[in-house]
């Protein structure tokens, strides 16, 4: 990768308002290409409205919701409510992002299409949700009133470069996170709606892995310390969500996100497209935030190992059961 002279990344040329200015040029190129390459599609398309009928409450006719009414799995269930809950949440994230890059320019212009987008995701999952009972209507309320009420603010609200790197890992682990919760879901209707939001996650991933990349070659020194923060920290949006933590480890053993996943289909792709750890000519700061970024991805592959064996103990000892 070709990289600017060291001087260049120092932190007294480097703000966040001159990095966001000499980004435009590369946003705006990115925003074309996603404008070309992106595909409207229509939400309600994707319901299965005719499987729909009415709760209890103003209808006198309505009909309580059970869970054998629904095909959906049970890790299925749990996914997608985190997933919903998770994409909830976009008033918060639109106004930290919006007042980090911007509302003017192209920076502006991509804040606003892509909170467009992202809107259409909790639109088709909650109408999917609910003509499906595929979730306890009350019950998800209650979270999402819960969950929204509490706001979010970032990990990486205080850095126009973390941001960025955060978005760039984050895109990818929402893409694959409906991907999977799509296959575990025992429903096709379910799988090809969630394939559907993966599709623009996966294009929003690559706008900021691209933006990332052009970020490397003018602050090579700021932006390798912010990738090791970002990966170093990680956490899902949805971790303020009433339960995370139970429904984080169901979804881990339903394979839906785990360890293994995490590190060999969010973290690896992104930073092998970077070739970050080919970069050369760092300074101090640079290289020493590139050392400990290959020194965690060794242990948490090492922890992803420990996790897999024990994943595969446990559907040994469950096959064993059903067998005796």
């Amino acid at each position: 990768m070709t990289i600017t002279s060291p001087h260049l990344g120092s932190p007294s040329v480097w703000t966040d308002a001159r990095l966001l200015f000499a980004l435009e040029e590369v946003v705006e190129t990115e925003l074309n290409r996603h404008l070309k390459v992106a595909k409207d599609w229509m939400p309600h398309e994707y319901v299965p409205w005719s499987d729909g009928r009415n709760f209890p409450g103003l209808f006198e006719d309505g009909e309580a919701w059970g869970k054998e009414q629904s095909k959906v799995t049970d890790i299925g269930r749990t996914a997608l409510v985190v997933n919903l809950l998770t994409e909830d949440n976009l008033p918060s994230y639109h106004h930290e992002i919006a007042s980090l890059f911007g509302r003017d320019g192209a920076w502006g212009t991509w804040v606003h299409r892509w909170t467009a987008e992202e809107g259409r995701h909790g639109i088709v999952m909650r109408d999917y949700l609910l003509a499906s009972r595929a979730v306890d209507p009350d019950a998800l309320e209650r979270f999402r009133m819960s969950h929204m009420s509490e706001g979010f603010e970032s990990d990486n609200r205080h850095s126009m470069l973390h941001s960025v790197a955060y978005v760039a890992f984050q895109e990818l682990a929402t893409r694959i996170s409906h991907r999977n919760t799509g296959h575990q879901s025992g429903d096709p209707v379910c799988d090809r709606m969630l394939a559907r939001i993966a599709t623009d996650e996966n294009l929003h991933m690559v706008f900021y892995r691209n933006l990332l990349k052009a970020a490397f070659e003018l602050a090579p020194d700021l932006t390798m310390q912010a990738v090791r923060d970002v990966v170093v920290n990680f956490r899902m949006p949805g971790h303020g969500i009433p339960g995370f933590e139970r429904a984080a480890a169901q979804m881990a053993i339903g394979e839906v996100y785990n360890l293994r996943i995490h590190h060999d289909d969010v973290l690896q792709p992104v930073l092998r497209f970077l070739k970050v750890m080919e970069i050369d000519g760092l300074g101090p700061e640079g290289s020493a935030a590139q050392e400990e970024l290959g020194l965690y991805m060794g242990g948490l592959d090492a922890q992803a190992t420990t996790f897999d064996e024990r994943l595969a103990a446990r559907k040994a000892r469950m096959a064993a059961r059903a067998a005796g």
